[in-house]
């Protein structure tokens, strides 16, 4: 099975919650290994973020599943990476941080050039900067 870092809408109760994803497509239930971080900076797009991949400018807090094989396209599809087409997220593969060892995890990071004007979160975490700015904005 697959492993996954998801860092954004992705986790859970966000809008596009993995486990709710797997269920309305009818796959099995991911398994949460627990939380991880990747060396990176976050971008606030709005109502998702953007993670840059970079190891010398802090760290981004997520979820680490194991995944069904079954459940990657409907990734795939959230994340709008099609083969062979051109997108804003790309599909790779990174060591993540879990308990202090290293685990290889499929993620979606995009390019620097996509986040020249948007505001960086500096916590690196996604819900907790969402939910400040979603009772900031109230």
């Amino acid at each position: 099975m697959p492993r996954v870092f998801v860092y954004g809408t992705l986790r859970a109760g966000e809008v596009n919650d993995l486990n709710a994803a797997a269920q309305r497509h009818g796959i099995a239930a991911p398994t949460l290994l627990g939380t991880g971080t990747v060396a990176g900076r976050l971008y606030d797009f709005g109502t998702y973020p953007g993670l840059v991949l970079d190891a010398g400018s802090g760290q981004v807090v997520g979820d680490i599943y194991e995944i069904p094989d079954a459940l990657l396209p409907v990734l795939d599809e959230i994340e709008e990476v099609y083969p062979g087409q051109a997108a804003l997220f790309v599909r790779e593969e990174q060591a993540v941080l879990h308990n202090g060892q290293p685990v290889a995890c499929l993620l979606y990071p995009v390019a620097e050039s996509a986040v020249a004007t948007l505001p960086r979160i500096d916590s690196g975490d996604w819900v907790a900067y969402r939910r400040g700015r979603d009772t900031a904005g109230a």
